[in-house]
């Protein structure tokens, strides 16, 4: 039965993904990404979605941290978070098939509070805001119902949200779910780190007083620095600095900046500190990063 409905995603997907890319669908939460070959790493920052690959395998980094899935295993990501994916398994003939269904904290709130039976179990610790599990049939079952509803458009504004809240259920049921549910738990620590997120994410060009970012939320720095590692795996300041990079990386991707005036926009005063941290994340010196991807 679950070889059945992975085949029948693979071939929904292939169908309604012909060509490489990433394709948008009538479900405005839902887009696949197609690949006939494997890819370099991507950096970005990935906001809260599943991730279910029909076909394929993926790695993601999330700073030192590696996690690889395939067919029989899921990602989510329940919080923003700056990584890296790389496409490792993909060819012409079996093209890499991913389904990526984006969801917001305020949905998976009313999932929690609509059953008695998912409590978060620990509200002093919280766990990384990453996770890969085993697929089950369950919610392959409820993945390939929404995918069906692209094939009757009529249906799908009354039917595709109560599929998306039964696949946010089947999530949250696993052993690891409680990642998406301490992020919409009032008064946890993983809900204060995600303001903080925001807070940085909205301005990331400025220095950051971690003093402050902790005042802001009602915590102490040593509280915020220890709990903001648990869920991203990283300091604030080093999230920061992924942001920044990031962001240098698509001004010279997509705008032609160059490295001085890149790294200038993204808050950095010195281009050589500039070039040396952009090095560690990408492995190669600015230009010569940029000029490789072009080519490529």
């Amino acid at each position: 039965m679950e070889k059945e409905k992975r085949n029948e995603l693979v071939k929904l997907i292939e169908r309604l993904a012909p060509e490489d890319g990433v394709h948008s669908t009538s479900i405005p939460s839902m887009h696949f990404i197609r690949s006939s070959t494997k890819s370099e790493p991507v950096h970005l920052i990935h906001e809260p979605a599943l991730c279910i690959v029909a076909q394929g395998s993926k790695l993601v980094f999330l700073g030192q941290e590696n996690y690889r899935y395939d067919s029989f295993h899921y990602l989510v990501v329940s919080i923003d978070l700056p990584i890296s994916g790389q496409i490792l398994e993909a060819t012409s003939e079996t093209p890499y098939l991913c389904l990526q269904l984006n969801f917001d904290s305020k949905l998976v709130f009313d999932i929690l509070r609509e059953s008695d039976s998912m409590s978060l179990e620990n509200k002093r610790e919280s766990v990384r805001g990453l996770f890969v599990s085993k697929t089950n049939i369950d919610l392959l079952d409820a993945v390939v119902r929404l995918v069906r509803l692209l094939d009757t458009p009529q249906d799908i504004s009354v039917l595709a949200p109560l599929a998306i809240r039964e696949i946010l259920y089947r999530i949250m049921q696993d052993t690891k779910g409680d990642s998406i549910k301490q992020i919409s738990t009032a008064g946890s620590h993983a809900q204060r780190i995600s303001t903080v997120i925001q807070k940085i994410k909205r301005d990331f060009v400025q220095p950051i007083s971690i003093k402050e970012l902790a005042q802001s939320v009602n915590m102490s720095s040593s509280s915020l620095h220890h709990h903001f590692k648990q869920v991203t795996g990283m300091s604030p300041l080093q999230f920061q600095k992924q942001l920044r990079l990031q962001e240098a990386h698509r001004l010279m991707l997509s705008q032609l900046a160059d490295a001085a005036n890149a790294g200038f926009q993204v808050g950095y005063e010195s281009p050589s500190h500039f070039s040396r941290e952009y090095s560690r994340l990408f492995g190669l010196p600015p230009l010569s990063h940029i000029k490789r991807l072009k080519e490529s």
